[in-house]
């Protein structure tokens, strides 16, 4: 009898040493978003216009250079390689922020360096667990939580540092968080899965029947472009968002202090770890009742919630307006409840959605897609940022809540077309594994 193998936590080792090396990656990154706004305002002097399209341009790519990397990675360099390369140039663009001179340099860079990183870490997860292995469905979930506790910290940490005692020193506690990440991970490669045999050309039809291939592609495409439409309200959180809050919020706590504005942005992680028992739970149950909705009806379902956050921000800019009254601190707590929750339905949703339909030698490449739809909503959220100082914030929230809207309404269509796929009859016992 084979012995079980050792955890920390109940999960296979190997998931925690993947779910601290992303929470320390998410906290450089995050860490040096929340600075990127202000950094271009106040020191660098850029109008709101420029500095909503360089950060839209910059997240955008963020999401664009995976596709590349998850090739790399799935055919030549391997998911190990690819994630130790890629985190120490990211590290390096991190340090490279702390020189005005190298601003854009510096962004291209990480960009760079994260397509390497970002597809090859969570491609491992599916390998640290046998198909049978109940606790599978619930890996996804776990990490998500990792890159939450690192979107939390980082604000609070480089925001302070960079708002208190200088922008250089915000850019360099960013870059010593990815070095962090990079040590965690070298140490506990012993607790990773095998490397996968590498093909180039990767062979897919091998795995999987073409036709079957095909219309996979097909449908996680559709999908990617829902996402896309979501993504471009999402993303206004670390953008315009950031801005209203620094302008038209009441931030006052007592008489004698202000909560600083990039504190706002740890509300949303800080939300995931607070919410996501909450919607686990819900999922489990319905589950067991027999009555779980689907992944695409989930993700619909946190497109409007999301959608129903930024309405509500539009009715409170129109009363500010109206008033000349700044709105309590209070409200954009309120915003973040609900835009959370709807996020928890939607993100590692899609994600588990695309990493479960991923044939085994294409993980990195699929997940790499995945976040393509990143790459396009933020390029979009950018664009649609620019028009932020045009027609004022209740319109621009107004538009928000209905690009959200529709994105749900798209997500909803899908629901049919993919259900009728993953039903299939080899494919229904494993359907569970579409819990995020």
């Amino acid at each position: 009898m084979t012995a079980p193998a050792p955890t920390w936590f109940g999960q296979p080792r190997g998931l925690t040493v993947l779910f601290l090396t992303e929470m320390w990656e998410k906290f450089s990154f995050y860490g040096m978003r929340a600075l990127l706004v202000y950094y271009m305002t106040r020191q660098l002097m850029f109008d709101q216009q420029r500095a909503s399209l360089v950060y839209g341009l910059y997240t955008a790519f963020v999401f664009l250079t995976p596709i590349l990397g998850g090739l790399i990675a799935d055919r030549w360099l391997g998911r190990r390689r690819a994630v130790i390369l890629g985190g120490s140039i990211m590290a390096l663009g991190h340090f490279m922020m702390a020189f005005e001179g190298q601003f854009y340099l510096a962004l291209a860079v990480i960009a760079l360096g994260n397509g390497l990183f970002l597809p090859s870490l969570p491609s491992q997860i599916s390998g640290l667990y046998s198909a049978d292995d109940p606790r599978r469905g619930s890996a996804y979930n776990v990490y998500y939580v990792g890159i939450n506790l690192g979107a939390f910290l980082a604000p609070l940490v480089c925001g302070t540092l960079g708002e208190v005692y200088g922008w250089h020193w915000g850019f360099g506690a960013a870059g010593i968080g990815m070095l962090a990440g990079l040590c965690i991970y070298i140490a506990g490669q012993k607790h990773l899965p095998p490397e996968p045999k590498r093909t180039a050309p990767v062979h897919a039809e091998a795995d999987l029947a073409k036709d079957e291939l095909r219309r996979r592609f097909i449908l996680l495409g559709a999908v990617g472009l829902a996402v896309v439409v979501f993504r471009a309200a999402y993303e206004q959180t670390g953008n315009t968002l950031a801005l209203w809050i620094d302008a038209s919020v009441d931030r006052s706590l007592g008489v004698s202090w202000t909560i600083p504005s990039t504190w706002f942005q740890s509300l949303n992680p800080l939300l995931v770890f607070l919410l996501s028992p909450f919607v686990v739970a819900y999922f489990i149950r319905t589950a067991r009742e027999g009555r779980e909705a689907s992944p695409l009806r989930k993700m619909a379902l946190g497109a409007v919630m999301v959608a129903g956050a930024y309405l509500m921000l539009a009715a409170l800019s129109a009363w500010t307006a109206a008033s000349g009254v700044q709105i309590g601190w209070l409200w954009v707590l309120a915003f973040f409840v609900l835009l959370t929750a709807g996020e928890l339905f939607i993100l590692p949703v899609g994600l588990g959605l695309f990493g479960r339909m991923a044939p085994p030698r294409m993980a990195a490449t699929l997940i790499a897609a995945w976040f393509l739809a990143g790459f396009f909503g933020n390029l979009l959220a950018g664009l649609a940022g620019t028009t932020w100082s045009q027609i004022g914030p209740a319109l621009f929230f107004l538009m928000m809540g209905g690009i959200a809207a529709v994105a749900g309404g798209l997500l909803r269509l899908l629901d049919g077309p993919m259900r009728r796929l993953t039903l299939a009859p080899r494919e229904a016992s494993r359907l569970p594994a579409l819990e995020p």
